[in-house]
């Protein structure tokens, strides 16, 4: 059996270090149980450090991640900017993401993964067309 293995999108990263996030329990609970280094492409880590960017070293706590080999970004979009460039389009009506985009495409090439995120668009996403995305997504906690 192949193993499963978590592809990580910015919400539950932001959520998981800002405490006043009304998802923060379930980013600090999901994420600690998760095995490391935890996938993820490089518009993630981007769009996350963006959300950070007025939390004390936020941009650094991210890359902090990625250095410490607790996130691995082994997605390369230049090699990959054909597909991805078809689910943009694919899903304009959404709009996609190119953080989104990068994720639906390695949930495809990455065997048994599933993605984290908070985005409800990866309800709609599909994978080679037709496949639903494996998901972990936080519940809507009531608003506050």
């Amino acid at each position: 059996m192949t193993p499963r293995r978590p592809i990580l999108d910015a919400g539950p990263l932001v959520a998981f270090f800002n405490p006043r996030d009304r998802r923060h329990a379930w980013a600090v609970e999901t994420l600690g149980e998760l095995e490391v280094p935890l996938l993820t492409c490089e518009p993630v880590l981007a769009e996350a450090c963006h959300l950070m960017r007025k939390t004390p070293d936020g941009p650094a706590v991210v890359v902090e991640l990625l250095h410490r080999g607790l996130l691995a970004t082994d997605f390369d979009l230049q090699e990959q900017a054909g597909a991805v460039l078809e689910l943009i389009e694919k899903y304009a009506d959404q709009p996609m993401s190119l953080a989104d985009a990068c994720l639906v495409r390695m949930a495809e090439m990455v065997p048994g993964s599933y993605v984290v995120t908070l985005d409800r668009d990866f309800e709609v996403y599909r994978m080679k067309g037709r496949q639903v995305i494996p998901t972990v997504l936080s519940p809507d906690p009531p608003p506050g």
